[in-house]
C-alpha cells in the first residue's frame, strides 16, 4: 500500500519520529531481502521492548505492599501510598497523551518514561531509616511510576503505529500484547525468586536493571524501520504526521472530545474497569478468609489469564482487521459479567483459577481494542495519544470506584453480593457496546481523511 502523494508527485513515507522521508531511501524495492531483514529487525526490537517494559511494570505490582508491610507500615499507610499513585496516574493521563502527541520524537519520550520508571524502583530500593523522609521517598516513587506509566502506554502505541501504519496496526498490537504478557509472566517468576532468596530490596534493584535491555531494544527502533517489509510504513493516519503539520491543519486537539463515539467508548471503558478491577482481589480475599488462598492459587490466578493473553493476542489482532472491532468487543465485554456471576456462585479455589481464563479473554480483547479504536476515531484529527489518554482517564476512574465500591458492599452484604454488583456493572457495559457502539474499522484501502 503506497502512501499519499506529495505536492510534487513523489510518494512520501513517514518515519516513526514524524519526519518525512523519500520512498525506499535505500533504493531497494519493498520486497527484496534487505527489506525483509528490516521487517524482522523492526518486529524483534518492538517485541523485545514490550517484553521488558511489561517485566519492569511487574516489579510494581504486589511487591510494593509486601515490601511496605515488611517495614511495619500499617494497612492505612500502605493504602494511602497506593492511593497517591492512583491519583497521580489518573491526573496524568490527559497531559501525558497530549505530550506524546506534541513531541516529534516518540523514542525520546519513551526513553524518558523508562528512565523515570527505573528511578522509581531505585527510590524504593534506597531504603533509608523510617521517618518523614522515607514516607516522602515512597510517595515520590509512586508518583514517578504513575506518571511514567501514563506516558508509556500512548508512546508505545505511537511507536507501533509509526512502524506499521493504520492498516497493520491491529495485527502488531496483538504481537505487542503477546510479548508483554510473556514478559510479565517471566518477571513474576524471576522477581519472586529474588524476593524469596534475596530480599524485597533486590526485587526493586532487578526492576530498575530491566530498564537496560528495554532501552537497548528502544535504541534498535531507529527512524525508518518498518514491520511491513519496506523501509517506512504507509502514511495512512494523521497521527504519523509531524506535530507541526497537524497544527497547520484544521484539526485541533479539543475537537476529539466532540466525537460522540469516543464518549460512548469512554463510558464502556469506565464500566469495564469498574466491573473488572476489584473482581480478582475480592475473590482472593474471600478465599484467604477461609484459609484457601495459598501462594500457588494466587500465582495460578495471575499466570492463567496471562497465558490466555499470550496465546490469543495475535489472533485477536488479526481478527480485528478481518471481522471488525465491534464483534470482538461484544465477546470480550460479555466475559466480564459471566466471570463475576461464576465467582459469586462458585467460590472454590479450583473454580477461581479456571475462571481466570475468562479474565484472559476480556483482557486480550480490551487491551488491543483500546488503542485500536482510539486510532480509528482520530483518523481526522491525528491526536491518537490524547484519545488514548482520555480513555485511560476513564479506565482509571472506573478502577478507583471499583475497589471502593466492592469493599463497601462486601463489608455490608458479603463478598458474593459485591461480586454480583461488579458483574452488573459489566453487564451494563456490554449492553452499551451492543446498543450504542458502532463498528469503527475503516473501509479497506480507505485513505486517511485530510486534517
Amino acid at each position: 500500500m503506497q502512501g499519499p502523494k506529495r505536492p510534487g508527485g513523489a510518494t512520501a513515507l513517514l518515519e516513526p519520529t514524524g519526519r518525512a522521508s523519500p520512498a525506499h531511501p535505500t533504493g531497494r524495492p519493498g520486497g527484496d531481502s534487505g527489506a525483509g531483514r528490516t521487517s524482522t529487525r523492526a518486529r524483534n526490537a518492538l517485541n523485545t521492548l514490550n517484553f521488558f517494559l511489561a517485566a519492569m511494570q511487574t516489579g510494581f505490582g504486589p511487591f510494593v505492599p509486601v515490601f511496605l508491610t515488611g517495614l511495619a507500615w500499617s494497612q492505612t499507610d500502605i493504602g494511602l501510598a497506593l492511593t497517591i499513585g492512583t491519583i497521580a496516574a489518573i491526573a496524568s493521563q490527559l497531559p501525558a497523551g497530549a505530550l506524546v502527541d506534541a513531541v516529534p520524537g516518540k523514542r525520546g519520550i519513551t526513553g524518558l518514561a523508562l528512565g523515570l520508571t527505573a528511578l522509581s524502583a531505585l527510590l524504593l530500593a534506597a531504603w533509608p531509616r523510617p521517618g518523614p523522609g522515607f514516607i516522602a521517598q515512597i510517595w515520590s516513587a509512586q508518583v514517578l511510576h504513575a506518571v511514567a506509566g501514563s506516558a508509556l502506554t500512548p508512546a508505545i502505541a505511537a511507536l507501533t503505529l509509526g512502524m506499521c501504519g493504520h492498516e497493520d496496526f491491529s495485527a502488531q498490537l496483538g504481537g505487542n500484547a503477546r510479548y508483554a504478557s510473556l514478559g510479565a509472566v517471566a518477571a513474576a517468576g524471576l522477581l519472586g525468586v529474588f524476593a524469596t532468596w534475596q530480599s524485597d530490596r533486590a526485587v526493586f534493584l532487578a526492576t530498575a536493571a530491566l530498564a537496560l535491555p528495554a532501552l537497548a531494544a528502544l535504541a534498535m527502533l531507529r527512524p525508518g524501520l518498518s514491520v511491513r517489509g519496506q523501509e517506512a510504513p504507509p502514511r495512512d493516519h494523521p497521527a504519523m504526521l509531524p506535530p507541526a503539520a497537524r497544527r497547520r491543519g484544521r484539526a485541533r486537539p479539543w475537537r476529539i472530545f466532540q466525537q460522540l463515539h469516543l464518549h460512548t467508548f469512554a463510558v464502556c471503558v469506565l464500566l469495564f474497569q469498574l466491573a473488572n478491577a476489584a473482581m480478582l482481589p475480592l475473590a482472593l480475599n474471600t478465599l484467604a478468609q477461609r484459609g484457601a488462598a495459598s501462594g500457588l492459587v494466587v500465582s495460578a490466578s495471575v499466570i492463567v489469564p496471562q497465558a490466555v493473553v499470550a496465546a490469543g493476542s495475535p489472533w485477536v489482532g488479526r481478527a480485528a482487521q478481518r471481522i471488525g472491532r465491534r464483534r470482538l468487543l461484544i465477546v470480550g465485554f460479555a466475559a466480564v459479567p459471566v466471570r463475576g456471576v461464576l465467582l459469586a456462585t462458585l467460590p472454590g479455589a479450583a473454580a477461581l483459577v479456571g475462571m481466570e481464563a475468562l479474565d484472559g479473554i476480556s483482557a486480550t480483547i480490551f487491551g488491543i481494542m483500546l488503542p485500536l479504536i482510539a486510532a480509528d476515531l482520530t483518523r481526522r484529527s491525528g491526536y491518537l495519544n490524547l484519545a488514548i489518554g482520555s480513555l485511560g482517564l476513564a479506565g482509571g476512574i472506573g478502577a478507583a470506584i471499583s475497589t471502593v465500591l466492592a469493599g463497601w458492599i462486601a463489608d455490608r452484604a458479603g463478598a458474593p453480593a459485591a461480586l454480583l454488583a461488579l458483574a452488573a456493572a459489566g453487564a451494563v457495559a456490554w449492553i452499551v457496546i451492543l446498543l450504542a457502539m458502532p463498528e469503527t474499522r475503516p473501509a479497506a484501502g480507505a485513505a486517511a481523511p485530510a486534517t
